[in-house]
């Protein structure tokens, strides 16, 4: 691949070319799903072609050394060995995984924000339901996003059985600080879950720095993977400690006797024994891509652009941006006067401008505060020109 990279700087044109999406439409849906690089359509493509021309299970062996590199090309995004991480089908299923393999008891204290996904606090209530554990949820600061001081209080007095944390949420431009809140987690020794789905390819993401336990994302948004792709993080100290799923299959762990198990020492033990194998190739291409591009000029652009979006819709009348907090990454959310909201996402798309709709059914805590039912999300990513965040604005404009 040619480099994209210089510093800070990006060569976007190249960007584009190596975007076929890129001529077709103003994508700013990347929170949704990034558009596909050219080096991961073709290595999907060739290996579905070599399964249709030897057969399944022969064109996984035949391609072993490739399939590794998901693992060695993730764990060098991420900063962590191959054998800490395993593949899920999606970050959802990444999370429900990670969660079964946590022995909650009546009365067990899961800590987690305001600003978490919607599917996460859904599993808490599920867990709440079946096994009588609490949910507790830290306070905001006034400025928005988690108060960390409030939060760490809470850790002390609580002693959480699990502490959980959305990096970006997926219905605002929010960054939370979840590298200080893991800082307390290791302080205290407490079991510290994170949900990067909006952060992976965005921004440099480090286990080690984060302090984390428990990581989970999505190929399929800013890395630029195909859909029905995720991952977990599983750090060493949770293998030697013996967590495993709680519906673990032949591929993570061994039957070593009729009524004997024994799960697989690395994170495998997360896994299932059948994998999209054409998928799999397609996120190590995508973590390939993002580190040849370069994730600290992806982290200085990306965000940049969403930040000249906002400046651009704020200054329209009728338009409310909704965005909040001390750190902002490319995710713009805002409320428009005078539309409902399908209309209104129908209007754009009607202008070749790809956007997503976040309703208050997704976050109940942050879209009560903000008093809104609804909200438009942009967001546009390293490819995406200066030009196209003028237009969308423009065309915002003409709407409201």
């Amino acid at each position: 691949m040619r480099d994209h990279n210089s510093a800070t700087s990006l060569d976007v044109e190249a960007l584009r070319a190596d975007t076929p999406g890129a001529e077709k439409v103003v994508h700013f849906n990347n929170a949704g799903c990034g558009l596909l690089a050219t080096p991961v359509l073709t290595a999907m493509l060739d290996h579905l072609r070599l399964e249709a021309e030897i057969g399944g299970y022969e064109a996984s062996a035949a391609r072993a050394d490739q399939v590794r590199g998901f693992y060695t090309e993730l764990g060098a995004l991420i900063n962590c060995a191959p054998d800490n991480l395993a593949f899920a089908g999606s970050a959802t299923h990444a999370f429900a995984t990670a969660l079964s393999a946590i022995p909650f008891e009546p009365g067990d204290v899961i800590l987690t924000t305001r600003n978490d996904f919607i599917s996460n606090q859904i599993a808490f209530l599920s867990l709440r339901k079946r096994f009588g554990v609490e949910i507790v949820h830290a306070p905001d600061a006034a400025e928005g996003g988690v108060d960390v001081a409030a939060m760490a209080q809470l850790m002390r007095t609580l002693r959480p059985r699990l502490v959980s944390v959305t990096h970006i949420p997926t219905n605002s431009g929010l960054v939370q600080p979840v590298a200080e809140i893991g800082a307390i987690c290791r302080e205290l020794d407490l079991l510290y879950l994170v949900d990067a789905c909006q952060s992976v390819g965005q921004f440099p993401i480090d286990v080690a720095e984060i302090g984390c336990d428990l990581l989970t994302a999505t190929c399929r948004k800013f890395l630029r993977g195909p859909r029905g792709s995720g991952f977990l993080y599983v750090s060493d100290r949770v293998l030697r400690e013996g967590y495993e799923p709680l519906f673990i299959d032949m591929y993570g762990a061994r039957w070593t006797a009729p009524g004997q198990y024994e799960p697989v020492e690395t994170a495998a033990r997360f896994e299932d024994w059948e994998f999209p194998y054409s998928t799999v190739l397609g996120c190590a291409a995508a973590a390939r891509y993002a580190r040849e591009v370069g994730v600290e000029a992806i982290a200085h652009r990306t965000p940049a652009l969403a930040a000249s979006l906002r400046t651009q819709l704020a200054a329209v009348p009728g338009v409310r941006v909704l965005d909040r907090g001390p750190r902002l990454g490319a995710l713009v959310t805002f409320a428009i006067e005078g539309w409902e909201a399908r209309p209104f996402k129908a209007a754009m798309d009607a202008r070749g401008i790809n956007s997503a709709l976040s309703f208050r059914d997704l976050a109940q805590f942050d879209f009560g505060d903000k008093d809104v039912d609804w909200c438009l999300r942009l967001s546009p990513h390293y490819y995406n020109t200066e030009e196209e965040v003028a237009r969308v604005a423009a065309e915002v404009a003409e709407l409201a």
